[in-house]
Order: structure tokens, then sequence, then C-alpha cells
């Protein structure tokens, strides 16, 4: 499981994503805006989950190791 969360946590295949989403959209005659505000949304929630995945594993790297924020040992 961990390994599937890590490749959805990747850039280049979100880039791929939007980019086969876009060349579909404009084959099918969608305008340029529709398509510009769809890939900005999908941009930023894919930045917010990775930023919060990326956040709860090195939690658990502490948590596991014993040590607080600031990498002390409790």
């Amino acid at each position: 499981m961990e390994v599937i969360l890590e490749k959805l946590s990747s850039r280049k295949l979100w880039a791929a994503i939007i980019g086969v989403v876009v060349g579909v959209a404009l084959a099918f005659g969608v305008d340029g805006d529709s398509i510009t505000s769809v890939a900005g949304a999908v941009t930023s929630l894919v930045s917010v989950v990775t930023y919060i995945l990326a956040e709860a594993k090195v939690d658990a790297a502490a948590v596991n190791l014993g040590t607080d924020d600031s990498g002390e040992k409790e």
C-alpha cells in the first residue's frame, strides 16, 4: 500500500495525467479557459495532498524514532 501511495504522490505521474486529460479535452473541443481552470484546480489539489502525505510520513518516522519535532530524543 505504501508503494501505491508513493507512486500517487509523484509529480511526474500527475503531470502526465494532466497532459493526457488536456489533450483529450482539446480533441473534443473544450475551450482553453475551462482547461486552464481545471488544470489549475487539479494541480493545487495534488500539491496539497502530496504535502499532507509527506508530512504524515515524516511524523510517522519521528514517532518510530522516539523524537519530537525538533529532532531531539524525548
